[in-house]
This record gives structure tokens, sequence and C-alpha cells, in this order.
């Protein structure tokens, strides 16, 4: 996939969408230079997801004995990696938008750090947060 050719495709065509702090300009669908979902996947926000989730796994199989001591190991705060942590009780669903890159725009890692635990209320708040 290349860049857009902005001789290409008409300016009122070109969709702005304003996505944690930034803009991103795209093609609309059915145009040879649109990206695909893949591509507008918030990596910094996926990345941390996945790092919270090993982080998860190497507690549970015993190879850290506290999360003090995986924060001391990987070299960040106690009470940041706790709340990563929190990051592992996201529905799935909520979790596949987010690696789509479907999840609504101006989702950030502080409004997930506060979201509740109860898979129900999180997609409350999440329909509450895209409207």
């Amino acid at each position: 996939m290349g860049l857009v050719d902005a001789r290409a495709i008409p300016l009122g065509a070109l969709q702005i969408k304003r996505r944690v702090g930034r803009k991103e300009i795209s093609a609309p669908a059915g145009t040879d230079n649109a990206r695909s979902s893949a591509a507008r996947t918030n990596q910094g926000l996926a990345l941390t997801i996945a790092r919270t989730h090993r982080s998860q796994q190497l507690l549970e199989a015993g190879r850290y004995g506290s999360v003090r001591e995986l924060a001391l190991d990987v070299g960040v705060d106690n009470s940041y990696l706790a709340r990563m942590l929190r990051l592992t009780m996201l529905a799935p669903d909520l979790i596949e938008e987010i690696l789509a890159g479907t999840e609504p725009d101006g989702l950030s890692l502080e409004k997930l750090y506060r979201a509740p635990v109860v898979w129900e209320e999180q997609r409350q708040l999440l329909s509450y947060w895209s409207a």
C-alpha cells in the first residue's frame, strides 16, 4: 500500500478523524488508497494491552512472586504496573475492537484504567464514550 495520491481523490472525499491526540486522514472505503483497519489500529494501546497480558501470564506462572517484584525487574513503578494489570479484566470483545482498530475515537489508556471490572458496565461506558 502506498501513500494516498492527493490528485487521485477529491479533497471532499477524504475523511479526517481525531485519534488519541492526533489527526488521521484516510481515503474513502473502496478506493485503491484506502487503508485497512489493521493500519488504523492504535498501536500504542494494542501494545500496552499485549504487554499487560504477558505480565499477567508471568505472575500466574509463578515466575515472579509479586507485582512489585515484576515491576522492579521490568523497571516500572509498582503502582503503574498494578494499574496496567487492570487491563487484563477488559471484556474480550472490547480488546478485539482495540486490536482491530474499531474502538471509539479518543479511547485512551487513562479511560481504560478507570473502566469498571464488570464487562457489561465496560460495554455501556464504551458506548457512552463513542457517543
